[in-house]
């Protein structure tokens, strides 16, 4: 399938901005404070992009399924040696469908590029084991001036108690949604929020 990459200009320098770096890491760190990870935990990371995120956790898990559709981002983590097993999926979830039952999905600064928020999370619903997890860290409401450029952006951020209401009704339990980070920009700082839920 033949499809632009939004992201092959943003690739090689992604990882050169540290507050990308110091985001994933704090929002690895919340995940660990709210879910039990150990070595047999396998989970999927949706939109992993250079493997930030699952980098940050691949210490407390044994395996990951990482999903994204940038063949230049995935190119950078697929050079990455990581001290858990790494399944690297180069696909669009919108559009495809992966056959797979997993202990937990995790997921940041992706959703805000899905267009069906709904559709999505009850597709994460479908991939995991009868007492997944989610973890889901993107934006907080904004005006719109995060992004500098349109890269797929379907949403300006998301309202905590709307983005909640929607997981509930999902089917998802034990929904906890927090402010955990912020993201400064030379014009203003972003909030970032954390959400848990489990199946």
């Amino acid at each position: 399938m033949n499809r632009e990459d939004k992201f092959a200009h943003k690739a090689k320098e992604y990882e050169a901005l540290q507050r990308r770096l110091d985001t994933a890491k704090t929002i690895a760190s919340k995940v660990k404070e709210n879910i039990n990870l150990t070595k047999e935990t396998h989970i999927i990371d949706f939109g992993s992009g250079t493997g930030l995120l699952l980098e940050a956790l691949s210490n407390d898990i044994g395996k990951v399924t990482a999903i994204d559709i940038s063949p230049s981002m995935t190119e950078i983590l697929r050079e990455k040696e990581l001290p858990c097993e790494v399944d690297i999926k180069e696909l669009d979830l919108t559009k495809q469908d992966l056959d797979i039952q997993v202990d937990g999905i995790v997921t940041s600064m992706t959703m805000h590029h899905i267009k069906d928020i709904e559709a999505m999370i009850k597709k994460f619903r479908k991939m995991l084991k009868s007492d997944g997890f989610i973890a889901i860290a993107d934006l907080e409401s904004e005006d719109g001036t995060f992004h500098s450029e349109d890269t797929g952006v379907e949403h300006f951020g998301f309202d905590k108690d709307e983005f909640k209401k929607i997981v509930e009704n999902c089917g998802f339990k034990n929904c906890k949604i927090e402010t955990v980070t912020k993201i400064s920009k030379p014009h203003k700082e972003f909030n970032i929020f954390l959400l848990t839920a489990t199946k």
